[in-house]
């Protein structure tokens, strides 16, 4: 027997050492005993086979993929809250609700701990969920700086396959574990923190639902013992601290949302971005652009032209861009000579180099809004990139009663135009409305920016409104922005989106909003400078709408021109389908 072994070692060569190297890594290594009991069966199998098969080398990877995970190493936690507190304030501007939540967590990770309690029985799944741009995958980043902790991003957007998630089974040739299982073998510890970007652009086919995949990995009842494919033995994730990150949680399968608590982050406000620009991006942009810092100075209404005029977004990637282009004209000119000459360290930018930088203005503020008029109302709407102006136009011409709705409303938006029509017919004897005029007019609702798809019901009460004052020849107040669902019997239900709303129309210069009272409770969620320039009112059904913003008839109506140039008539009197220039459409 002692001569087969030594004939073996011979021609194997160095692999005999190889075998013997690996039993020792894994005396060295500390390894649970299950785990080195695997792992030597293991080496067994590859002692005795001959060393150029296919099968040994799988098993060699096997073997080296097992031991290059952490098992027992960890980092102790940073649990003070005061520098995980300057870390968030350092790395982010704002977002005071979603740092005042991660500080309470590690407040009680930091109890739990003090007082032994196992890390499962407390653990919890946070899901950063907004609009693209405000800081979700930056914030994960700051969580780890703070806890100091491992960080590792392990980004799901197109995964579609749910080997991905769980490993290749070791028959398939080119095997390999799941993303799960690399991302622990990246962070080298049991317990980083580990960011699943872009949870919400998972998507399955043929080949399984990564999304089922991912509801053993955020269970903390159940991750405990994880088992990849590739792997086949448990592998502890209890004491990872999850993050993940979404743009939009309706994408999101609810066993799956039930395992996370969802802190929703919303867009920048202007005096947000205004921060964020100073204190992060420009430094950060100057410094990769060559330029001295405090070289480019940037007033505080130059920045206000720059986000209103050349960006629209939630979150500051297109403000950062916009830098960037400054920052090259400002460097080519420096260059040339053009600037910066006779000892001036600090450019100021203006006003008219702005525009001669980055070209004249791509947006504006939002519809303009000019008088009270007959027919039309402001409402809210809220997309993808905060909130924005809805108005609303509704002109009458001789007809038979049809109604129609342009601009591109959805669905939703025209039911609710439906049943606004419905109110106003059913209460046209309190409302003063002509007896039968739907047999008589047609009614043409425009909702502005025709190329824009709109819906959703928040625009009820702002479309009855319009209806009604088109049919009773009163106008609206072109001061107050109005949203609301709307019923048939006038009652007005809460919407969603107040706070972007608010700062859609505060940005507007309207400073008075009209909202559903059970919206009331959503206040808190308005930035205090926003909400101490603002007027509210809050209501319950539509004849508080109608009391509130249709003007009487005989009330003056202060004109946008110089009063020289009005016409001695009062323009409202007649009809409003007989003026020159007041059309349905923008």
């Amino acid at each position: 027997r002692e001569q087969l072994k030594a004939i073996h070692d011979e021609l194997a060569g160095e692999g005999g050492n190889e075998i013997e190297a690996l039993r020792e890594k894994i005396r060295e290594a500390a390894l649970p005993e299950s785990i080195a009991d695997r792992l030597n069966k293991e080496i067994l199998r590859l002692e005795r086979m001959p060393a150029v098969s296919a099968e040994a080398t799988v098993v060699r990877n096997y073997i080296d993929t097992v031991m290059a995970l952490p098992w027992t190493t960890q980092t102790e936690d940073n649990l003070d809250l005061d520098h995980a507190e300057a870390v968030l304030d350092a790395d982010h501007y704002g977002l005071e609700q979603v740092k005042e939540r991660i500080v309470e967590f590690l407040a009680v990770r930091k109890l739990t701990h003090d007082q032994g309690i196992p890390v499962a029985m407390g653990a919890q799944i946070l899901c950063l969920a907004g609009p693209p741009g405000v800081g979700k995958t930056s914030l994960g980043r700051s969580v780890a700086e703070a806890m100091g902790r491992s960080f590792v991003r392990v980004s799901l957007g197109g995964v579609r396959d749910e080997a991905e998630i769980r490993g290749h089974r070791r028959t398939y040739i080119g095997a390999f574990p799941g993303r799960v299982i690399g991302a622990m073998k990246t962070a080298g510890t049991i317990n980083p923190v580990v960011l699943l970007d872009e949870i919400d652009k998972m998507s399955s086919d043929y080949r399984g639902d990564p999304a089922s995949a991912m509801l053993e990995v955020l269970d903390p009842e159940q991750n405990k013992d994880f088992t990849d494919h590739f792997l086949d033995i448990p592998y502890d994730l209890s004491k990872v601290l999850f993050i993940t990150t979404a743009n939009y949680l309706s994408n999101v399968p609810r066993p799956l949302r039930d395992r996370m608590e969802i802190i929703e982050l919303a867009g920048y406000t202007e005096q947000e971005k205004v921060g964020i620009g100073s204190r992060h991006l420009l430094p950060k942009q100057l410094a990769a652009h060559g330029l001295e810092p405090g070289q480019l100075a940037i007033t505080e209404p130059v920045w206000r032209r720059v986000i209103r005029d050349y960006t629209r977004e939630a979150g500051v990637r297109a403000l950062e861009r916009e830098l960037a282009a400054i920052c090259r004209k400002v460097a080519r000119d420096v260059v040339k000579g053009r600037i910066g000459g006779n000892g001036q360290r600090a450019i100021e930018l203006t006003e008219t180099k702005l525009e001669e930088y980055l070209g004249p203005k791509r947006f504006g503020f939002e519809q303009s809004i000019g008088e009270a008029q007959v027919g039309v109302a402001i409402g809210l709407g809220t997309t993808e990139v905060g909130g924005e102006l809805i108005p609303v136009e509704v002109a009458s011409m001789p007809g038979r009663g049809n109604l129609t709705i342009t601009g591109r409303a959805g669905e939703v938006m025209q039911e609710s135009a439906r049943a606004a029509l419905s109110y106003a017919r059913s209460r046209a004897e309190e409302l003063h409305i002509p007896e039968n005029f739907q047999e008589k007019i047609d009614l043409h609702i425009h909702l502005p920016e025709g190329a824009t798809p709109k819906d959703g019901p928040s625009a009820g009460i702002t479309m009855a409104l319009a209806l009604i004052s088109a049919i009773t020849r009163r106008p609206v107040r072109n001061d107050i922005a109005m949203t609301g669902e709307i019923t048939l019997r006038g009652r007005v239900l809460p919407i969603g989106g107040l706070r972007d709303k608010t700062l859609a129309a505060h940005r507007a210069g309207i400073r008075t909003l009209m909202a559903p009272a059970e919206n009331q409770r959503d206040l808190v969620k308005v930035p205090e400078t926003i909400r101490d320039e603002m007027t509210f009112h809050w209501v319950e059904s539509m004849d508080e709408v109608v009391a509130i913003a249709l003007l009487a008839d005989d009330r003056e109506i202060v004109p946008v021109v110089d009063s020289e140039t009005v016409a001695p008539e009062p323009p409202l009197e007649l009809p409003v389908d007989d003026l020159p220039g007041v059309q349905a459409g923008p």
